[in-house]
């Protein structure tokens, strides 16, 4: 430890700075009563463009992005920008979902996705399905943002050997994230995205400029990548993809691009806007991460030329991947960017760690608690409750990573996008149309589901040593192909999904079968900030069925 006494101090300042930040966002734009889900758990739904900006920006782009994406590269190559072109494509994909849904939750004064299928759907039960696929889906991402701060703290050393050594500083780290999110709400994170952004950009511009410079330029670089994946036996592996790769690359970016903007989280920054504007403009401006993303990726070739060995991983003769990124800086930086570098990690967990607990709370919340256990909760009584929540979701996030083998927490992740994309068809295509019956949803979310874990089942992990849920890649020859092809799981199952409802909804209306009220209007879809239509009132209609 005594050689990293400068990062060690640098790291700590500034995640203490921000953790501050964090309790005084209580009073930054602070409402008259923070006891309701619209204060505590959307900011008073009135982030303007540039707050919205840097708090979905944050959302999105998390401290497990930062050290994963390269260590994906670091290991397989060409295969891990996948992360590339999905977040260029996700960005129409939200333009044209997410302002709908903007409206129609302004309009209604929705706060999850599934207060909005619990009344355009007129259906209860699905609504609960939506919720609870959203928490189980968003648990373990939020026990990856502990990944990216254990790697940065193992670089340091200060993780011990013990389980109780290894793990009491991110368990610290997250009693503060949870004192500042349950006191002051999305406010926390929307104020620290800035300082996190900030810190991010500056790393990784300085990284793409000064480490090819040191390292004999990027020719240099990508012939050292070249020269490893070639000497690999893993036919995956390569500096360019390869037959048996493609199509698992393909519906992989299209698979997480579909799944990222379903995840609660994201709809969470969307829902805290004032207004369409702010939405739209954001949509425009928000592929400027992706470009970060882009020089982020080549830091995993980087460090093939600096010749980076991860630490060793939890389990005996294991290596943990995750601290490539974070050796990288150790070994090239001067230990006072290190610092910086470092708490830019750590502190980029903080922000999606802090929107995704809320997130989950909120589903519980609305769509559990008030939905079956208290129909009269009062919203001061909806929001005490939704802190609560997001203190148990944090604690069990930190039992994913103190009890569970982080490489698991890292494919449970991937099950996680599998499991969230199950809910397209209700939520996104929910605000196009109305034509799905209510129970051809749930029968195509129940059978998206089966074959998603019968095909999760099947996939081994070869570094793990797991024969099960070893990760998201299919070999099409489970299916009975003469190939050794593979294919995104999430992708399959959610066609199946939309496969399942349209022939149980055509075999539904052709049965004359009731279905459930449509409680919105199509005029909800286009309401906006200032709009006569819009109810400040209102809460989700709440239709009677027996779905």
């Amino acid at each position: 430890m005594g050689d990293h006494v400068t990062e060690i101090i640098i790291f700590t300042f500034l995640f203490l700075l921000v953790s501050g930040m964090g309790f005084v966002a209580a009073r930054w734009r602070a409402p008259k009563d923070m006891a309701h889900l619209d204060e505590w758990g959307l900011g008073g739904r009135s982030f303007g463009a540039w707050i919205t900006w840097f708090l979905v920006g944050g959302d999105l782009y998390t401290a497990y992005t930062f050290v994963a994406v390269p260590a994906l590269i670091f290991g397989a190559g060409a295969a891990g920008f996948f992360a590339v072109p999905y977040t260029v494509i996700i960005y129409p994909m939200f333009f044209l979902i997410l302002i709908r849904l903007w409206s129609v939750s302004h309009r209604h004064g929705f706060v999850t996705p599934a207060d909005f299928v619990r009344t355009r759907f007129g259906s209860p039960t699905l609504a609960l399905l939506i919720a609870i696929t959203g928490i189980v889906a968003t648990m373990p991402y939020i026990a990856l943002q502990l990944v990216g701060i254990e790697a940065v703290l193992k670089t340091m050393g200060v993780t011990g050997d013990s389980t109780l050594a290894r793990h009491a500083p991110i368990i610290i780290a997250f009693a503060i994230l949870a004192a500042y999110t349950y006191q002051s709400g999305l406010r926390a994170p929307a104020l620290i995205a800035f300082v996190k952004d900030i810190l991010i950009y500056l790393v990784i511009i300085v990284a793409v400029i000064y480490l090819p410079a040191k390292l004999g330029g990027w020719g240099s670089i990508f012939d050292s990548a070249k020269a490893k994946f070639d000497a690999s036996t893993n036919p995956g592996d390569g500096i360019l993809l390869n037959a048996n790769n493609q199509l698992q690359y393909i519906t992989l970016a299209l698979g997480s691009a579909m799944a990222l903007f379903l995840y609660p989280h994201s709809v969470t920054g969307v829902l805290a806007s004032k207004n369409r504007n702010v939405i739209k403009r954001n949509m425009s401006a928000l592929p400027a991460y992706s470009f970060l993303l882009g020089l982020l990726a080549l830091l995993g070739y980087v460090a093939i030329a600096s010749g980076v060995k991860p630490l060793p991983g939890a389990k005996p003769g294991s290596l943990d991947s995750n601290t490539v990124v974070p050796l990288l800086f150790d070994i090239q930086f001067p230990s006072w960017f290190a610092g910086i570098a470092f708490a830019a990690i750590g502190i980029g967990a903080l922000v999606p760690a802090a929107i995704m607990s809320i997130a989950a709370a909120n589903l519980f919340t609305r769509n559990i608690y008030k939905e079956y256990l208290r129909k009269d909760a009062t919203p001061a009584q909806e929001a005490s409750v939704s802190k609560i929540a997001s203190l148990v979701v944090k604690v069990g996030a930190v039992a994913f990573i103190v009890f569970l083998d982080p490489q698991f927490s890292i494919d449970l992740q991937l099950i996680g996008g599998v499991i969230i994309l199950q809910t397209a068809p209700s939520v996104a295509l929910g605000l196009y149309t109305r034509w799905f019956h209510r129970g051809g949803l749930i029968a195509g979310w129940a059978a998206g589901m089966a074959l998603a874990f019968w095909m999760l089942w099947q996939i081994p992990n070869a570094a793990t040593g797991r024969a099960h849920f070893g990760g998201s890649a299919f070999l099409l020859s489970e299916f009975g192909f003469d190939t050794k092809k593979t294919i995104y799981v999430g992708f399959v199952a959610v066609l199946v999904n939309l496969l399942v409802a349209v022939i149980v909804t055509l075999l539904l209306r052709a049965l004359k079968t009731p279905d459930g009220v449509d409680g919105t209007t199509p005029d909800d879809f286009f309401a906006d900030e200032g709009d006569p239509r819009i109810d400040k009132s209102a809460t989700p209609v709440q239709t009677v069925s027996s779905t």
